[in-house]
């Protein structure tokens, strides 16, 4: 099924993978947070290839994660700034990068978030803003929001079923 015959979700997982959920995507939105922003550059990064940078770029900004600035008029050259809506992508990037560490790293760390001050490694986790208490699926439970509709509800009502069941 394609993504343009897939229907639309209210689930706030499948609404992310709709925008970002392709290989290509997610390894410019990394080099974008590294600092890159011309095409040559994410061309020169990620060894892919031209029509398929161009197309990931161009959902990229009708996305909303990246703003197109132009550079040069001749011949047309163009920037790719993050948004607001772009850095806020961070810490998910952030927590693929712990977990492909810890889990998917057979040989080692090969790329790590260092401590700009003291060169220290660090080691994310996820935490509620407002406890500070880490994101634990002992501690926290998905739930339905305000703005819910049947979708959600009824996933979130089979969820529990299945939950109580096993108890």
């Amino acid at each position: 099924m394609s993504k343009s015959e897939r229907p639309s979700t209210q689930c706030p997982v499948g609404r992310t993978l709709e925008r970002v959920g392709d290989y290509w995507t997610l390894l410019i939105l990394r080099d974008a947070f590294q600092g890159l922003t011309r095409f040559d550059q994410f061309e020169k990064s990620l060894g892919v290839a031209p029509n398929i940078l161009t197309k990931r770029l161009a959902g990229l900004v009708e996305s909303g994660f990246l703003e197109k600035h132009a550079y040069n008029e001749r011949p047309p050259r163009y920037e790719y700034r993050l948004t607001d809506r772009g850095r806020d992508f961070a810490p998910v990037l952030t927590a693929m990068l712990a977990f492909g560490n810890r889990q998917l790293a057979p040989e080692g760390v090969c790329g790590q978030l260092v401590d700009r001050d003291t060169g220290l490694a660090a080691e994310p986790i996820m935490v509620d803003r407002i406890s500070g208490k880490p994101i634990t699926a002992e501690a926290f439970a998905y739930a339905a929001g305000p703005a819910a509709g049947s979708e959600v509800l009824d996933r979130v009502a089979f969820i529990a079923a299945k939950q109580a069941s096993a108890r």
